[in-house]
């Protein structure tokens, strides 16, 4: 990295964060993430939190359907000084593959803006609503 960046005008702590981006490779395979064992622990941690909050059921498979498939994301967190936080592996479905009408019918993704939080808050707040 050093050949094609120069990193003296920058702060010591911001030097510690590029000099740790070029140290830490993320994987491009599952058989890449497998052979180091901070990729594993961050795949075992992620397969362990969709199994808890029982993201998924085991069905049969309808006759003529394919399955969605799956592939896994690799991501490094890094605190503010630029030391490694941890790994983070994510196990996502491949929803690219999947037709409106065939596959589902509809999406739901509820997500609350904080405009939104902060009105109900102040409603709550001025007319003695429970929180």
């Amino acid at each position: 990295m050093s050949h094609y960046v120069s990193n003296h005008r920058l702060s010591e702590s911001n030097k510690s964060f590029v000099n740790q981006l070029s140290i830490v490779s993320i994987p491009n395979s599952v058989q890449e993430a497998l052979a180091d064992k901070r990729w594993k622990a961050a795949m075992d941690e992620e397969m362990k939190s969709l199994q808890k909050n029982e993201t998924w059921e085991l069905v049969d498979r309808p006759a003529g359907k394919k399955p969605v498939g799956c592939r896994w994301i690799y991501t490094v967190k890094y605190q503010a000084d630029g030391t490694i936080e941890h790994f983070k592996a994510r196990l996502v479905a491949k929803g690219y593959t999947q037709t409106y009408g065939i596959d589902y019918t509809d999406t739901f993704a509820p997500v609350a803006k904080i405009n939104t939080v902060r009105v109900l808050l102040s409603l709550a707040a001025n007319l003695d609503w429970p929180l």
